[in-house]
């Protein structure tokens, strides 16, 4: 496993905002990459990570929060109920913050590791981050729905 280089607003913003394309194939090199994302989301101390962040178009996102650890492949959210405003930052955007409007509650489904298709529900922080990420791969910014910037002292 490897970690990785996040791609972030100051390197290369235009290539964040590229559309992800669908995983046809689930080959080692996609494992692979799932390891590595894993690998590098921990390293950077973040709860998700799309493959767009790490330089791959491939619709992949990994997330890591209390209620374990997920991988998507080809996600699609297949639900969505409720909301909840909140602080919200990316690794691609390093030392900025925004409040953000997202859905309270949110199922997605996608292909595990194996190629199995699998559906996950999850609220508040795991809706938050399912939502983020996923836009990521339409190369959508969670600062394109920030109702306003935060700065430091407002984050908790």
């Amino acid at each position: 496993m490897a970690v990785l280089k996040i791609v972030t607003d100051k390197d290369d913003e235009e290539f964040l905002r590229k559309k992800s394309r669908e995983v046809t194939e689930i080959t080692p090199r996609i494992k692979t990459l799932l390891d590595d994302m894993i690998e590098t989301m921990r390293a950077a101390n973040g709860c998700g990570l799309a493959a767009v962040q790490v330089g791959v178009l491939r619709r992949i996102v990994v997330i890591e929060t209390e209620e374990g650890l997920f991988e998507f492949i080809n996600p699609v959210i297949v639900r969505k109920t409720g909301t909840q405003e909140g602080a919200e930052g990316c690794l691609s955007l390093p030392g900025k913050w925004g409040l953000t409007k997202r859905p309270k509650c949110v199922t997605v489904r996608a292909l595990d590791r194996d190629g199995n298709e699998f559906e996950v529900t999850g609220c508040d922080l795991l809706a938050k981050a399912m939502c983020h990420e996923i836009d990521h791969l339409d190369g959508i910014i969670y600062t394109d729905k920030v109702i306003r910037m935060l700065g430091a002292d407002e984050v908790e």
